[in-house]
């Protein structure tokens, strides 16, 4: 059978996964996650039309596929040429040696510099001194709380260390008065609020090179005891099913403090109306006392560039587009998304908009969670599962910080022999 030279330039081109478009266009693919993923492929004519010679094609995933897709395609040699991450996943990704190392990009970059982010969050991309990522979106967690039942107990302000946390806890236990209310939600089964004041104490809750775990330190031992507290005093609910959501729970003052993060601003707003539109506001978390910053963690999602890329300068001169001020204002205002760059926040929208400034202040004093590939198994499936037993009184925090460690370690044993071997 004869085979045309057209046929084989066809099959050429499909078999190298179509990198060019029209022979004289080059495709450049980027995945998304998501909403994200929904929505960024707006911003893209803009920058098409910087790059005449570029043709983007916009992938989204679901957030619950994510990582299996990226696992995937990194195996069959098919990644794209810019990807999505959740920062937490950046050491995983760099430990599989599947993203671009950005320090000399950077260097010469006039969008792209560490003095225009926030240092922790830039600090999610950083493994070994080698930025992995660029900040595309940011979050942290910060108090959500009711501002006239802190009058009521005779605060004006929110609390600013522990102590006062503490306090106004008991204060407003004692005017409810009852056991169907109280005073913050602090769930059980999320492993958040213990890492966060952890990290306020200054824990190092992985050691030995994050090697092994270190949940028993007396630096979290301390603050894991005093969340314990407030769950054994009830001054906050083990659970919440007494209600209908978290968002009815805060207007109806069976709680009023909640730890949380951007996302929820729109939902409280939707709750808190009327007479209860100025009965409410956001504040950087306490810390541990007037000389320490309540420090929070350093969320969000970056963007990377495949080392499988085949057209590495046009997938930064993407990330660069997609890291500019005004790009990320545009993109704020279709998914909601907290920009990355300080700059961006000088806008009116952030500037006026009385929840974010305790945001923008707690970007400040954020911090990453430990950079190995185990750390969300270790949050997800161990640390939220053992602050549970300890809040229920099914282990003493003694034993159930010992146990913490001990199954931390076994999930970090691939960890140590890798490190062992490497050289």
């Amino acid at each position: 059978m004869r085979i045309f030279p057209s046929l084989i330039l066809l099959l050429l081109l499909v078999a190298t996964g179509c990198t060019t478009v029209d022979n004289d266009r080059v495709l450049l693919k980027i995945w998304a996650l998501g909403a994200e993923g929904e929505n960024v492929k707006k911003l893209i004519p803009a920058f098409e039309k910087e790059n005449p010679s570029v043709t983007v094609k916009v992938q989204m995933f679901p957030w619950t596929a994510a990582q299996e897709k990226l696992i995937t395609a990194f195996a069959s040699d098919n990644l794209p040429d810019v990807f999505q991450l959740g920062n937490t996943w950046i050491p995983q990704f760099s430990s599989l040696e599947s993203i671009q190392p950005l320090n000399k990009l950077i260097e010469n970059s006039p969008v792209i510099k560490k003095e225009n982010y926030f240092e922790g969050i830039w600090e999610t991309n950083v493994i070994d001194s080698v930025v992995f990522g660029i900040p595309w979106y940011i979050d942290t967690r910060v108090l959500f709380y009711r501002t006239d039942v802190f009058e009521r107990v005779g605060y004006n302000h929110p609390p600013a260390t522990w102590e006062e946390l503490y306090d106004v806890s008991l204060r407003i236990k004692k005017t409810v008065g009852i056991d169907e209310k109280y005073a913050i939600y602090l769930p059980a089964n999320e492993w958040a609020s213990f890492v966060i004041f952890g990290l306020q104490n200054g824990a190092d809750l992985l050691k030995e090179n994050a090697c092994y775990g270190n949940f028993s330190s007396p630096e979290f031992k301390s603050a894991f005891e005093y969340l314990i507290k407030f769950h054994k005093q009830g001054l906050a609910p083990i659970g919440i099913s007494q209600t209908t959501n978290i968002y009815q729970a805060f207007s109806e003052e069976y709680i009023s403090m909640y730890i949380s993060g951007p996302w929820n601003i729109r939902e409280f707003k939707k709750w808190m109306t009327d007479s209860l539109s100025d009965k409410w506001m956001t504040a950087e978390l306490p810390g541990p006392d007037k000389n320490t910053p309540g420090v929070s963690l350093a969320g969000g999602s970056s963007l990377v560039v495949s080392k499988q890329s085949l057209h590495k300068d046009f997938a930064w001169k993407l990330v660069e587009f997609l890291s500019r001020p005004e790009t990320q204002l545009q993109f704020y205002h279709l998914v909601n998304d907290l920009p990355a760059v300080k700059s961006a926040w000088q806008d009116s929208i952030f500037v006026n908009d009385p929840y974010m400034q305790a945001f923008f202040n707690q970007f400040h004093h954020v911090v990453p969670t430990p950079k190995v590939a185990e750390w969300e198994q270790i949050a997800f499936s161990k640390v939220q599962h053992y602050a549970e037993f300890a809040i229920r009184g099914a282990l003493t925090v003694d034993d159930a910080l010992a146990k913490l460690d001990s199954d931390v370690d076994r999930i970090l044993e691939k960890r140590r022999w890798i490190l062992e071997n490497k050289n």
